[in-house]
């Protein structure tokens, strides 16, 4: 596997097809907003104040203080806004403390997070071209990912992500399984702002059935439970995003060596 960008290496290809790379002008921030604009606005309903359905782009005030990882194919198209197939946000905790807070903070409590000790990378905004699913694309982004956490050593990934649909009762079953299987331990445990606090404790444990709650838990949500994620105590409906949020969190300590095998092959060779 060809080198995945670094703090200090933004810029870096890459194998063909793809490209893996930081945002680095204006234009790649706008392909990352396009390709989220065909995901979240156009395929799942979702809207937002800064929102602009005329560019069809999906942003927030956010976007600027945040690293945007993409993934690029140039033989998509010839329009440089439609070539990112793939894209991730990041915010390191160091630059959180300078900003004055997450994004997830809007939704969670994060005093667990911030006073763990650990070094802390907020997760967000992803999404993978219709296209690109189920094949290399998610793969090449996590790879890429996980090299840049293991050299900026990073202790803890967290961020939310989303039942799309905002009816609660709909998510019932798979955010009860997570409640009773997956929450976090105490230490990390972020919780839903009181005033947003959606329990997920809506079926007892007893009368959920496994394969129908996994079944209905989104694919993002699966990948980082079998990298051992966890997740934090209540959900947040966005009403305006027409979505079911919940706060998964990874300490990177729990993944499994043959997990941490199949995203880091060749890193440091």
């Amino acid at each position: 596997m060809s080198a995945a960008p670094s703090q200090s290496d933004k810029s870096q290809d890459h194998k063909l097809p793809f490209q893996l790379r930081f945002a680095r002008d204006v234009v790649d921030l706008r392909a990352a907003q396009r390709l989220r604009y065909r995901v979240f606005v156009e395929e799942l309903g979702s809207d937002g104040e800064m929102v602009d359905h005329a560019a069809q782009l999906e942003a927030d005030r956010f976007d600027p203080d945040y690293e945007h990882l993409m993934l690029i194919d140039p033989a998509r198209s010839e329009d440089p806004l439609e070539q990112c197939v793939a894209v991730y946000r990041l915010l390191p905790g160091e630059k959180a403390a300078r900003l004055g807070r997450f994004y997830s903070e809007g939704e969670y409590d994060l005093t667990a997070l911030k006073t763990s000790g650990k070094r802390l990378l907020e997760l967000g905004r992803s999404c993978v071209a219709q296209e690109y699913r189920g094949g290399m694309a998610l793969f090449e982004m996590w790879a890429g990912l996980a090299k840049y956490v293991i050299e900026e050593g990073y202790d803890v990934l967290f961020g939310t992500a989303s039942f799309f649909g905002a009816d609660v009762r709909r998510h019932a079953e798979a955010l009860s399984w997570l409640h009773h299987n997956h929450l976090a331990p105490e230490a990390l445990r972020a919780r839903a702002l009181p005033e947003h606090f959606q329990s997920m404790d809506l079926m007892p444990l007893e009368e959920i059935d496994r394969k129908r709650a996994m079944l209905a838990i989104p694919a993002l949500i699966k990948a980082y439970l079998r990298l051992g994620g966890t997740v934090g105590e209540g959900a947040f409906v966005d009403r305006a995003f027409n979505t079911v949020d919940v706060l998964l969190i990874l300490d990177t300590a729990t993944i499994s060596p043959r997990q941490r095998a199949m995203y880091t092959k060749g890193i440091g060779g």
